[in-house]
């Protein structure tokens, strides 16, 4: 009976559609950027460890004091982030209450916890043998296709890995939407699936939908999972393989 409620709410599938939204954006973009800053930091530039500090920091601060460092980041009034757009002629959307700018401020958000990705990638990076890009040289490869050729087959088991890893953070989010946009923000544009089964579990002591919304959360991860696997399984390349 939970399941064909479920089917007939249209809070749930706002929900969901909202989760995957921000995972078709969050993922990606968290990925690349991650990406990016670890072939950057991998380089031999002064003050390496300094840098590789700095933008690790930010993982380690607890989500909920982060969530409210962003909302006032955020603020539409008195926020650093339209001040800063203001500086350069721009006029600021009012990022917390406004239904258009809720979900790219959640994405853009996301990017402050990709430290431990690049440290991830810091690791596999140090692990490509030195001979290959020696050979790509010779062989006359510029960066970027020594980037592509020998850097992104040699580290495709962690891309894999962070990609699957962010499947399974983007479809549980749950702190940052429950924090910074109580009842599911404006028009409910940031009402998250794991908010809301929370809402359905502990406000309004629904527990039997709930524990369907939890069971279907869990499909909906392992299905995910699988067909990553299987769209990216050949371009996933494994030493000794």
């Amino acid at each position: 009976m939970n399941y064909v409620d479920m089917f007939f709410d249209e809070v749930f599938w706002k929900a969901l559609w909202n989760t995957l939204k921000f995972s078709m954006f969050a993922i990606p973009l968290g990925m690349v950027v991650s990406l990016l800053v670890a072939v950057m930091l991998n380089q031999q530039i002064v003050g390496r460890p300094m840098f590789r500090t700095i933008y690790f920091l930010p993982s380690l601060v607890p989500i909920i004091a982060s969530s409210m460092i962003w909302m006032w980041l955020f603020n539409g009034q008195h926020g650093l982030v339209n001040f800063g757009l203001d500086k350069i002629g721009i006029d600021g959307p009012n990022w917390l209450n406004d239904a258009r700018w809720a979900m790219p401020s959640l994405i853009l958000m996301s990017l402050w916890g990709v430290g431990n990705q690049i440290v991830i990638y810091l690791a596999a990076l140090q692990d490509v043998p030195r001979h290959l890009y020696e050979s790509a040289e010779l062989d006359g490869a510029n960066g970027l296709q020594r980037l592509l050729h020998v850097t992104m087959p040699m580290i495709s088991p962690v891309i894999y890995f962070n990609m699957v890893m962010g499947i399974i953070g983007s479809i549980q989010v749950f702190v940052q939407p429950f924090i910074m946009f109580p009842n599911g923000g404006p028009d409910r544009s940031a009402l998250f699936f794991a908010v809301y089964l929370y809402d359905n579990a502990f406000s309004f002591l629904n527990m039997g939908y709930a524990c369907a919304m939890a069971w279907v959360m869990f499909l909906i991860v392992l299905g995910l999972t699988l067909l990553a696997t299987q769209l990216t399984k050949r371009f996933v390349h494994y030493a000794g393989a």
